[in-house]
């Protein structure tokens, strides 16, 4: 059978799986409905805690029953997501949707990347796998692109709601594709289908145990999930920080993509810069960039805050495919799902813990306080990961 077709199918789905134009007015329409900050963590933390019950469990049912079948769930939960929103008006739609975003999230994190990886393997191709996984990635930033600068643009013309329905129509598509995706065999490392099932408990167990045995492999991860929890602040609160600088909404769109492509250099050179510099020297060039990055932001209350989020986004492209790759190289291909969701686990712990620091200080000093704690979190990081990774010498 020909995977090259899986390829172009993972393309496309995440093409329009994030050609969703509401998403550059997204807190404007949630501030617009009687949404607070505090109400939009609260939810936040809804949206961790979520991923943090179902994120393995969801990684299992992948690893157990197909990779494919998750995606199609995880696409069909975000149609629903946006049909709520049209007609959302009460905290409790708002939580709703974000608990089904929490299950989709969930039902395509470890799926997505094991699907790319065992699709890869068949050919004989994994060495490429950073490279793809950043190409992925880099599609989904240039169709986010595209939604921003169209979103804004007819968000200014038509309304704030006229973005949802046709995010709703986008969806479908993506679900569409998610029907048409091809699943590899199972195990493309030998296992076949014939033996036996492995039970639930050995899948999170052999999981674990692999995480505590390979201290290298969890500090990657760890610095994939400190930047992931923080950049999810940029990439939900960046509106109301242009917001509070006067910027007009026509300029949001522009903005939208600025912080999306950005994140492409990184995507797209993750793999290449690996050839000059180890892993452990271009994580913590990456780290001090964003907590640098961040300080500005939290006390500038500028311009120049706006021009500190895109040097954060800069880093940022380069560690996800960065810590990715340095995972799904060193896991078995019969529980590659649910090791990668042990990575989107952790960093919604940490999203939790973030989320209640920046509500506490945003509550207090806006959102340039809840800034500030992210400059701290990604500060004391940055310190104990050059200790740490000291006594680790395979990074």
């Amino acid at each position: 059978m020909n995977y090259t077709k899986n390829i172009r199918l993972l393309f496309t789905l995440r093409f329009f799986f994030s050609l969703i134009p509401a998403y550059v007015i997204e807190r404007l329409y949630w501030e617009e409905r009687g949404m607070t900050i505090q109400m939009v963590v609260y939810t936040e933390i809804i949206y961790a805690l979520t991923i943090v019950l179902l994120e393995v469990p969801t990684g299992v049912m992948a690893d157990k029953w197909g990779r494919k079948k998750m995606l199609v769930l995880s696409a069909l939960l975000g149609c629903s997501e946006f049909l709520i929103l049209i007609y959302a008006t009460e905290f409790w739609h708002f939580a709703l949707v974000v608990f089904l975003a929490g299950i989709s999230r969930t039902a395509s994190s470890g799926s997505e990347n094991a699907l790319l990886y065992d699709t890869l393997s068949l050919q004989g191709m994994s060495s490429q796998f950073e490279k793809r996984l950043g190409q992925l990635h880099a599609c989904d930033l240039i169709s986010a692109i595209l939604a921003a600068l169209c979103g804004s643009l007819l968000a200014g013309k038509f309304g704030l709601e006229l973005n949802y329905w046709l995010s709703l129509v986008s969806s479908g598509i993506a679900l569409i594709l998610a029907c048409l995706l091809i699943e590899p065999p199972a195990g493309t490392d030998g296992m076949t289908d014939n033996e036996e099932a492995i039970p639930f408990r050995t899948y999170v167990t052999a999981s674990m145990r692999f995480f505590r045995i390979n201290p290298n492999v969890s500090l990657v991860m760890l610095s994939g999930m400190v930047t992931g929890a923080s950049m999810s602040y940029i990439e939900e609160f960046w509106q109301l920080y242009a917001n509070r600088l006067g910027t007009p909404v026509l300029f949001f769109g522009m903005l939208s993509a600025a912080i999306m492509l950005l994140q492409l250099p990184g995507n797209l050179l993750a793999y290449v810069l690996l050839r000059r510099f180890s892993y452990r020297s271009l994580i913590i060039l990456m780290m001090i960039g964003i907590t640098i990055g961040f300080i500005c932001v939290s006390i500038s209350k500028s311009y120049a805050g706006l021009a500190a989020m895109l040097i954060i986004c800069l880093c940022s492209g380069v560690m996800e495919p960065l810590a990715a790759g340095y995972l799904h190289h060193r896991i078995d291909s019969t529980m590659r799902a649910t090791t990668d969701s042990f990575q989107s686990l952790g960093e919604n712990v940490l999203n939790t813990f973030a989320g209640l620091g920046f509500g506490y200080f945003a509550a207090r000093y806006d959102v340039f306080g809840g800034y500030g704690f992210l400059a701290l979190l990604c500060f004391a990081f940055l310190i104990w990961f050059v200790r740490a990774s000291c006594k680790v010498k395979q990074i």
